[in-house]
């Protein structure tokens, strides 16, 4: 029983610390701490294997837990087991786990609706000058991540469209150039934490 435990709680922490790397983005936009949001991005690398460790301990843990017990012949009555011990528990863990596995997916959900992917920040009137600039940016694991850079970047003036994207690695910024520039987007968005490798001026 308490080698079950240890696997149950082995296949938490590597769930947990498979998704820190989107929770942490979500935690540092609710808090308003930017530099916070990348400081454990070094973990998505580590994501699938960490995926794979948590799959394999609790599968694991239910091959011992139904796993027949040697039968002992006595006329005592069979100890009951602890909560923590028990099935219920085993279950709870494991429900928990796989929404830890799967929260990159849904992280976006949380995100405040200010930082909403194409939720811009309306500009008074049609842009004077309209530019265009698309920023390559390192660092992004998750939806959690576009929503925290969204974020930043709608608080400047003249923010006309916006598109960030993770799997891109990008962030597609459409603005008025009299309200704003293409050095302070890059600047918005490295307040987030995020590296900014690359700036390309499409208009």
């Amino acid at each position: 029983m308490k080698t079950e435990n240890k696997l149950a709680g082995t296949g938490l922490v590597a769930a947990l610390a498979a998704s820190m790397c989107c929770i942490t983005p979500l935690l540092a936009l609710v808090a308003g701490t930017g530099g916070l949001a990348s400081s454990l991005a070094w973990v998505a690398p580590l994501r699938p294997w960490l995926i794979a460790l948590t799959l394999a301990v609790l599968a694991f843990a239910w091959y011992q837990k139904f796993k027949p017990q040697p039968q002992i012949d006595c006329n005592c009555e069979p100890e009951k087991p602890r909560f923590m011990q028990s099935k219920t528990f085993l279950t709870l863990v494991t429900a928990f786990a796989l929404l830890m596995l799967t929260f990159p997916n849904y992280a976006n959900v949380f995100s405040p609706e200010s930082v909403k992917q194409n939720s811009p920040v309306k500009s008074q009137g049609k842009p004077k000058a309209k530019t265009v600039a698309e920023f390559t940016i390192t660092g992004m694991t998750c939806a959690a991540c576009e929503g925290h850079v969204a974020g930043e970047v709608n608080k400047l003036q003249g923010i006309v469209g916006l598109q960030v994207s993770y799997a891109n690695s990008n962030a597609v910024v459409e603005f008025d150039k009299t309200k704003t520039s293409v050095e302070q987007v890059e600047k918005a968005i490295k307040a987030t934490g995020y590296k900014v490798t690359e700036v390309k001026v499409k208009k």
